[in-house]
């Protein structure tokens, strides 16, 4: 659970924009999401190979955006 520390002077816009960054550090979204449903290992691998593959492409400049 994530909280925020604020001031009794500080807006609620600013609160929220903290909250904001703080929870984009911890990742947490995506943790959640990720914990949604199980993706066996084999899956999740040859997710990051296709990835990977991709990224040389893009960069060796065969797939252009």
């Amino acid at each position: 659970m994530l909280t925020i520390d604020s001031k009794d002077c500080e807006s609620i816009d600013r609160a929220l924009k903290k909250y904001k960054k703080k929870a984009d550090r911890t990742q947490l979204i995506k943790k959640l999401r990720a914990n949604k449903h199980f993706t066996k290992p084999s899956v999740k691998r040859r997710h990051e190979v296709l990835k990977a593959i991709y990224v040389q492409q893009l960069e060796s400049g065969k797939i252009k955006k």
